[in-house]
């Protein structure tokens, strides 16, 4: 064999090496993608911000990849970069790869995270400031997301908001999750009386649950992150979630009837430890509060367009969807605002209808 051979080959194999360990390509090994991978099982996976930031706020969720929370945070990711300039910059753990919504809250809380994006779910059970959140979680609160978004950027919002003060957590700001729709594998649910008997995954919400107990079906609290193998294996008959989480987690492939009840309205919350929020010097806590801002508008429209291409796509995989009598399913559960075991705090529900009446 020649050497003039052999130096090519040489050159060659070195090239492959290098192309193997990340030099090859138009995008730089340690440059981190603008977007979030499709969704997958694989657990432990970060969406990494600027790997040269000063600052990286470590953010957890128990949603895909490429789901509207984790897409939301991403745009606030690359907002804070922007207004930063490149300084401060968001770590995104999907898929509850640090641990459960209340798990996460408490390491929040006791500075062993920096921020978390949660449902409300665990919220009403987190502290005695946070018990009045209860009231956001009654059924049909809210007729439409305009509605919503008017109570919880407002007043009555930041008054909530703002309760978590002392607790070890900041609350930043109501993101959507959205409304919240029932599956299952069983049958077709129309009314009410389709569910008796049921067992129905609820969030671990003492009324979520009072809820579909007065529906006649079984709740069973569960996490999120048990809740396919739950599905698959038969433990519960369905469960209940907005649109855009049925669709990009999948749940379409272990359940085959949705019904389209819009029984709860769901915000999430974002969240960061409050001694990290109070060490952001005033320049850090302005990029911080901004980015979070349009981080927010943008996951709501993230929500909104999910939910338009949901049902279409759906409907391709075998789901067989059913559009409900909602004024039936409303009078079903008006029994629950009575219900005075479940924590709802009657001023603030007043305050809400107040507002949602005007």
């Amino acid at each position: 064999m020649s050497k003039k051979f052999l130096a090519v080959l040489l050159g060659v194999l070195m090239t492959l090496a290098l192309t193997a360990c990340g030099g090859g390509g138009d995008k730089p090994a340690d440059k981190p993608a603008e977007q979030p991978a499709a969704s997958s099982d694989k657990k432990d996976t970060g969406l990494l911000g600027k790997a040269d930031a000063e600052k990286h706020l470590k953010v957890g969720t128990t949603t895909a990849p490429d789901g509207h929370y984790v897409l939301g945070l991403v745009e606030m990711q690359k907002k804070l970069e922007e207004l930063s300039g490149g300084k401060m910059t968001l770590d995104i753990y999907p898929n509850s790869a640090l641990g459960g919504e209340s798990d996460m809250m408490d390491a929040v809380s006791n500075g062993t995270q920096d921020m978390v994006l949660s449902s409300t779910g665990p919220i009403p059970s987190f502290s005695n400031a946070t018990k009045k959140w209860s009231t956001l979680d009654l059924p049909y609160l809210f007729k439409d997301r305009e509605q919503a978004y008017k109570v919880l950027d407002g007043k009555i919002g930041q008054d909530l908001l703002e309760g978590f003060n002392g607790t070890g957590i900041k609350a930043i700001g109501f993101w959507e999750n959205g409304f919240r729709e029932l599956t299952n594998n069983k049958k077709e649910i129309k009314t009410p009386a389709d569910l008796a008997g049921m067992k129905i995954r609820t969030m671990e919400n003492a009324v979520h649950m009072a809820t579909y107990t007065q529906l006649g079906s079984i709740p069973t609290a569960m996490a999120w992150g048990e809740i396919f193998s739950a599905l698959q294996q038969g433990t519960v008959d369905g469960q209940e979630n907005p649109l855009a989480i049925i669709l990009t987690a999948k749940v379409y492939e272990v359940q085959k009837y949705l019904s389209m009840i819009d029984l709860f309205y769901s915000p999430c919350v974002l969240m960061i430890n409050e001694d990290t929020y109070n060490a952001l010097s005033d320049d850090q806590k302005k990029w911080f509060n901004e980015a979070a801002e349009y981080g927010k508008q943008q996951e709501r429209k993230i929500s909104q367009e999910i939910d338009s291409r949901a049902r279409a796509e759906m409907e391709k995989q075998g789901v067989t969807f059913t559009d409900v009598n909602k004024d039936e399913w409303v009078q079903a559960v008006m029994p629950v605002y009575d219900n005075d075991s479940i924590g709802i705090d009657k001023d603030l529900l007043n305050q809400i209808r107040t507002e949602t009446s005007n």
